[in-house]
């Protein structure tokens, strides 16, 4: 039978498919010799990082203004045979950062990762919102980030090695909320995301990374009060596809995976860990 010179040309071109690194692919995960900043860090939400962190290899420094808090969770971790140290920081003294930021490089090294998990929220309506409030939520939840990553930004360029810097957002500094008082932290949210991808870009030829995690609501004692009125449940749980809240530790997944070697190659972006909320509205 003649041959059908249209056939394909299944031969393998060398080199077409780079191979798979097997040890680096095992090793994806492993923060093993890194140390990881994570203000704000005893909260629901900054107490899983922390864990998740330092269960996979990072010296995680827990920082928060209330010291105690600090050195309970960072003496736990230890406790549990992993490495943790506490640091004092108040994030909305500038100067305060740097010192901490400094003596944190001093201790350990430059911070490989920046995990920062400060924010506040005070409701009030559009007619209702003071400068004081409206000023304590921007030194919060936008300004701190600038500096704390201004601050790491310095040891990492420094150090020479690259690094992470991972800010925890939320849906709303993408969605707005009817009926709520949001204008302050929805104004700061969203200024977040842009802060992000503005350092991502300045920090991009020294091989740092900088990303956004933005849950929705996550199970913690701080909205246990709204879960417990019904209204206020069914609403949050109807408008959501997964239809239940998230729990912490499914927001400290992504970190680890944008902090680690998985997410070497991200940078600039936002992971909305919502159940889907921001796809759907």
């Amino acid at each position: 039978m003649e041959t059908n010179s249209a056939s394909p040309d299944t031969t393998p071109i060398e080199g077409r498919t780079p191979p798979v690194d097997l040890v680096r692919l095992r090793d994806q995960f492993d923060l093993t010799g890194r140390v990881a900043l994570v203000p704000g860090g005893y909260g629901a939400i900054g107490e899983a990082v922390c864990w998740a962190l330092a269960v996979r290899g990072a010296t995680v420094v827990v920082a928060g203004p209330t010291s105690d808090k600090a050195e309970q969770l960072a003496a736990a971790i230890r406790d549990a045979g992993f490495a943790a140290d506490a640091a004092t920081l108040d994030a909305r003294e500038v100067g305060v950062i740097q010192t901490v930021v400094d003596a944190v490089a001093d201790r350990h090294g430059a911070p490989d990762i920046l995990v920062n998990c400060v924010g506040i929220q005070r409701e009030q309506t559009l007619f209702d919102v003071t400068p004081e409030t409206f000023d304590a939520m921007y030194e919060t939840n936008l300004r701190a980030a600038m500096f704390l990553g201004q601050s790491v930004a310095r040891h990492q360029v420094a150090a020479g090695r690259g690094g992470r810097q991972i800010h925890l957002l939320s849906v709303r500094s993408q969605l707005a909320l009817r009926g709520r008082g949001y204008s302050a932290y929805c104004a700061t949210k969203g200024g977040l995301l842009m802060l992000v991808r503005q350092h991502a870009m300045e920090l991009a030829p020294h091989n740092i990374t900088v990303n956004g995690v933005a849950p929705t609501f996550i199970r913690s004692d701080r909205i246990k009060p709204h879960m417990d009125r019904p209204a206020f449940r069914d609403f949050i749980l109807d408008r959501n596809p997964l239809g239940r809240i998230g729990e912490p530790i499914e927001v400290a997944g992504p970190v680890v995976a944008l902090a680690s070697d998985a997410g070497s190659y991200v940078t600039g972006q936002v992971l909305y860990v919502d159940g889907g909320v921001t796809a759907s509205q």
